[in-house]
């Protein structure tokens, strides 16, 4: 029986570690499930998850991702109070700070009749939907993840950053939506390994800032809206 029901918690401002080891958690018991029910003739009922957070300054490097698109070293870092850490999602380096919404849906892929590249679309889209609110068109670039402002011109520039595991079809990690973010920390490296792009906030974009609590009730109803879920406030940690 698919469930198609989200239980959600808002952290709030956490160190990176801490909530990966929140997701990491959550995406093993789920995944543990999964290979469970293989042997079972009625097989569990497989929960899904949703993380809100906001990070200290931190760039994060992907698995397939090359340290060589960082641009400052330990001791740079170090003064200006950025930590950085290698993680298991896919992709390449990004930032995460203040000012950004992240969120990390750990969702059993099965319960929605998904596959990985129709997730990460639908997951793009939720951010678009919430972007169109705001009267700024996000859009797809192919053959790359996220959203982007102007994608078909030479002023394509980044406002939302997604990279994710999959295994059993269970997912973590998601994605970082700019709201305010103070964007001089993305000079720092190559962002997701793109050069020539540049990086953008909703702020950046509108002139003002976005009420964050409206912004993430947006969030939830377009992700209810693409995936045909219903979100449930829950204290998963």
């Amino acid at each position: 029986m698919k469930n198609t029901h989200i239980f959600y918690q808002d952290l709030g401002t956490q160190n990176y570690n801490k909530v990966f080891a929140i997701q990491t958690t959550l995406f093993e018991e789920l995944k543990q499930k999964k290979i469970k029910n293989k042997y079972l003739k009625q097989p569990l009922r497989t929960e899904n998850y949703f993380l809100f957070t906001e990070h200290p300054h931190i760039y994060t490097l992907g698995k397939s991702g090359k340290l060589e698109h960082l641009l400052l070293n330990e001791e740079e870092m170090k003064k200006k109070n950025i930590q950085f850490v290698h993680t298991n999602r896919g992709g390449d380096i990004t930032y995460h700070g203040p000012g950004q919404i992240v969120g990390y849906p750990i969702i059993d892929l099965d319960n929605f009749d998904l596959e990985i590249l129709s997730y990460m679309r639908k997951l793009e889209q939720v951010i678009i939907d919430v972007l169109s609110i705001y009267d700024i068109k996000g859009e797809r670039i192919q053959g790359e993840t996220g959203v982007w402002i102007d994608a078909k011109t030479l002023q394509a520039r980044k406002i939302c950053a997604m990279g994710v595991k999959t295994s059993r079809w269970v997912t973590m990690h998601g994605f970082a939506l700019n709201v305010d973010t103070e964007l001089s920390y993305f000079s720092h490296i190559i962002p997701c390994g793109i050069q020539n792009k540049g990086v953008t906030s909703m702020q950046k974009e509108l002139g003002y800032t976005p009420d964050k609590i409206i912004l993430k009730k947006q969030i939830l109803q377009a992700f209810e809206k693409n995936f045909g879920a219903r979100f449930f406030a829950k204290s998963l940690v």
